[in-house]
């Protein structure tokens, strides 16, 4: 048993026979399982789904709704993979006329927008350069934690972590060691994709694997480090490839209990060598597929304490109603979003707090701001 003891109603008592069982589970907090969870994806009744994410979110986190004051720093579309991750419109060869990598002087300057923006987390993704060592990476969290002690560092997947070990002829629990040591908090959790191995040959093959993204989490999990986790959804997979990828999670989080946040990611297929190859550019996701991609979420992983809904990816209509679909964390302010955006993302490139506010009252729940390891740092005042 993972969710807390306490029965509670389901707000919506579902239409489809085929859920019956599995509101009662969710009613009396039990674990749901793997043919549980392929049935609330291919279930027509949405309303239901949301009503059972709703009902174990709320035994969790209550009304509050998490958000952070966070900047996002993309050091280097440069990237070995760019060939092979055809999902992927963001990286680039090193001779691309695009192609761009800072200096840490220019990470240094773009972060300074932290001093007037209140900003709690630097969030750091970017290519696999071939060239960048690792102490570019040591070099940038160590100077942007001289510059703003008050701010979390959450930098790099595991997929980054094992490219430097390649580049470094070292192990990840070594590169990871370096990282802490220069002030790495937390760790974001892209670069899963999809665990089946099937999927991953279609859409990013020579990728790093399943099970060595699990073991760079489960090391950075012993490590002390807290991590999110992810799932690529709305491409090539099926309702079994995205239960089966959910509960390889569920079970590391069973062993470490490191991950933070599960974030369901809606691919954006603009730009990219699949969605060409799909036929599918100017098409993303639609709504209820976003919305149900979050509720299982929710209801599968009843060991991850938060779910989180990437506004940028979804918009944030889509994210407001999330809020009542088991999701508790509405990302955060961003200030510069360039991967999804590569994409053909349409949504802003950042919102302000008060923006952020807004939704989340306007959805009847309680904003919460929150650094990057949850600890809630203001509850803003009803005016």
């Amino acid at each position: 048993m993972i969710l807390p003891a306490t029965h509670g109603e389901l707000p919506v008592r579902p239409n489809d026979p085929a859920l019956h069982p599995i509101a009662e589970k969710v009613e009396a907090g039990e674990r749901i399982s793997r043919e549980d969870a392929i049935a609330l994806f291919e279930t027509d009744d949405l309303l239901a789904v949301g009503g059972m994410a709703d009902l174990a979110n709320r035994r969790l986190n209550g009304d509050r709704v998490f958000y952070v004051a966070n900047q996002h720093i993309n050091p280097t579309n440069v990237c070995i993979l760019n060939k092979v991750c055809v999902f992927c419109s963001y990286g680039v060869r090193p001779l691309a006329e695009d192609a761009y990598t800072m200096s840490l002087e220019e990470v240094f300057a773009e972060a300074e927008a932290a001093r007037s923006a209140h900003t709690r987390e630097f969030h750091i993704v970017g290519g696999l350069h071939p060239k960048l060592p690792l102490s570019y990476y040591t070099d940038m969290i160590r100077g942007l934690k001289e510059r703003h002690p008050q701010v979390h560092v959450k930098a790099l997947t595991a997929v980054e972590i094992a490219h430097l070990a390649r580049v470094e002829g070292i192990e990840t629990r070594d590169v990871l060691r370096e990282m802490i040591d220069a002030g790495l908090d937390a760790m974001p959790g892209g670069g899963a994709e999809v665990f089946s191995p099937a999927v991953r040959s279609t859409i990013a093959d020579r990728k790093l694997v399943a099970d060595e993204w699990l073991r760079v989490h489960r090391e950075a999990h012993e490590l002390g480090v807290p991590t999110n986790c992810t799932l690529l959804y709305g491409h090539v997979e099926s309702s079994a490839d995205r239960v089966d990828h959910m509960l390889m999670l569920r079970e590391l989080q069973d062993e470490t209990g490191g991950f933070s946040t599960f974030i369901p990611l809606a691919w954006h297929p603009d730009n990219t060598a699949l969605g060409r190859e799909m036929g599918v550019e100017g098409k993303r996701t639609g709504g209820v597929d976003d919305l149900k991609a979050l509720a299982v979420g929710r209801i599968l992983l009843d060991n991850v304490p938060h779910i989180k809904t990437h506004w940028i990816m979804v918009t944030t209509r889509v994210s407001q109603i999330a809020l009542s679909f088991g999701v508790d964390d509405l990302e955060g302010t961003v200030v510069l979003e360039k991967v999804t955006h590569t994409a053909g993302a349409d949504t802003p490139l950042g919102l302000d707090l008060d923006e952020i506010v807004g939704l989340i009252r306007d959805a009847g729940k309680v904003p919460v701001e929150r650094d990057s390891l949850y600890n809630p740092v203001r509850e803003p005042v009803v005016a």
